[in-house]
């Protein structure tokens, strides 16, 4: 009897540990597909997410992929300029880039000076006028000292000769007229000649490239379209480049020659008017 009871206590125990393994097993398991479950939603809900930035990273790389084949195709003005300069041969390329450098600082240089000796002649003339009927010729040439510009300097040697008559006065100003516009001309004749050799020197480097071309031709023995063109376009460049100094060095040349005719003409009205006044003070005075 008591072996029946230990038997059937046993027997519960097992059937009690035997249940709570398997709802133990029936919860991990449901757990396990409720985490499946989970993560597969996860995992649908990122998958557009995914696409979406898969498809915007290559968007992105096409963009700069084209972007990329742009600026290899379109290069930049500067990158053209230097292989045109390297293709023309860099000795007589230097040569006609030298006399365009030098031109150019001439230029500039007589550019600053004749707008320096610019002058408003009307207001000096004006203020010669009042300076000399109120303090007379003391005063005419102090406002002379203080005033830029050679119409200026020529009052100012003039009214140095008043005492000697107005006869002398003019002489003064006629010929320290003509050294101021010597003065106002110098240096062009330097823009001259590099507007003359821009081009020269381009001719002297096509002439070179056209010897050189037919020297690859006779030493390749054949007269070949890959040779002619190539050796043509080195000879040409330097014509190029020659004829494009010429013309900058133009431009600017007349701009001067402009500058120069003005302040010419403002001088000689000037130096009229200026004449007048001094001839009326004259005979106020005496």
């Amino acid at each position: 009897m008591k072996k029946l009871i230990a038997l059937l206590t046993i027997a519960g125990f097992m059937t009690f540990g035997i249940s709570n393994s398997v709802l133990a097993q029936q919860d991990e398991n449901a757990v396990q597909t409720e985490q499946v479950a989970t993560e597969e939603v996860v995992a649908e809900e990122a998958a557009p997410a995914a696409e979406e930035a898969t498809e915007a990273t290559e968007a992105t790389e096409e963009i700069v992929t084209t972007t990329m084949t742009e600026e290899e195709a379109e290069p930049t003005f500067h990158e053209v300029l230097k292989k045109q300069y390297i293709d023309g041969g860099w000795g007589f390329m230097t040569l006609v880039l030298i006399v365009l450098v030098l031109g150019l600082a001439i230029s500039i240089e007589r550019i600053i000076y004749l707008t320096l000796s610019t002058t408003n002649t009307k207001k000096l003339v004006a203020d010669l006028e009042t300076a000399l009927n109120q303090g007379g010729i003391e005063k005419a040439k102090e406002l002379c000292r203080n005033t830029r510009g050679p119409v200026a300097s020529i009052f100012y040697q003039g009214l140095m000769r008043y005492d000697d008559g107005l006869d002398e006065v003019e002489k003064a100003m006629i010929s320290y007229g003509s050294v101021m516009n010597g003065n106002l001309s110098s240096g062009s004749s330097w823009i001259t000649l590099c507007i003359a050799l821009g081009p020269n020197l381009g001719f002297f480097g096509t002439v070179i490239g056209m010897v050189q071309a037919f020297d690859d031709i006779a030493a390749a023995g054949d007269i070949s379209p890959t040779i002619v063109a190539s050796g043509m376009k080195v000879a040409l460049l330097t014509t190029v480049f020659g004829l494009i100094t010429a013309m900058i060095l133009q431009v600017a040349y007349n701009f001067i020659l402009n500058k120069i005719e003005g302040i010419l003409n403002d001088m000689e009205d000037s130096t009229i008017s200026f004449m007048d006044i001094l001839n009326d003070y004259s005979k106020k005075n005496k």
